[in-house]
């Protein structure tokens, strides 16, 4: 009875929904780098290079569900492409789960150019382009947010019929375009930063 009155209120009020839900996610997000959510054990730097190799590999996931979804949805798939979107929701969820832990309970790396390998260049625009990368995934990453959990929110709780009558579509295009553009950079400066050259890390 309790799940049905959710999904109820969540129909009825979609956008109420994801305000909610984008407030609780930020609120931990914003917690943790403040340091107030004492919540994380100590992983150390071991346990941060661990966890984000994880985190690229959900990310890398769950941008080839993005696709799929895109694609799916482009031919008429609506069942496949519902999966796929569930899929890559839960991934992110997944991501949350990693990143928290990596930044309250370990810290953060920062970004030194000198190279891992003799091959890897050392040109001075590298490290300005790997920061507007960095910001550009940063901001993404917060805008999409609530364009997701909408078009979610939407998704789980229409019939594909009923959703023709919603911004469903309109908004789950412009979800899933920054989605992917900030889980694409994420994974390229994820990159640079743990395999193509140097870091410093910076205890939480």
């Amino acid at each position: 009875m309790a799940t049905a009155d959710v999904h109820r209120r969540a129909r009825d009020r979609p956008l109420g929904t994801t305000l909610l839900l984008s407030a609780i996610g930020y609120a931990l997000v914003i917690g943790t780098f403040a340091g107030v959510v004492p919540l994380y054990p100590d992983i150390g730097e071991t346990g941060v290079n661990l966890l984000s190799h994880a985190i690229a590999v959900v990310n890398t996931l769950a941008t080839v569900a993005l696709v799929l979804g895109w694609y799916w949805i482009r031919r008429g798939e609506v069942a496949k492409h519902r999966v796929a979107m569930v899929s890559a929701f839960v991934l992110i969820v997944l991501f949350l789960l990693l990143y928290l832990p990596k930044v309250g309970g370990g810290g953060e790396k920062h970004f030194v150019l000198e190279s891992a390998y003799a091959w890897v260049p050392l040109w001075g625009w590298i490290y300005p382009t790997y920061l507007l990368m960095l910001t550009i995934h940063i901001g993404l990453s917060v805008l999409a947010v609530p364009l997701v959990l909408y078009a979610l929110v939407l998704g789980l709780t229409h019939s594909p019929r009923e959703l023709t009558g919603t911004r469903h579509a309109t908004v789950g295009r412009i979800a899933a375009a920054t989605w992917i553009l900030s889980l694409v950079l994420g994974v390229v400066t994820y990159v640079l930063l743990n395999h193509l050259y140097a870091a410093e890390f910076v205890p939480a």
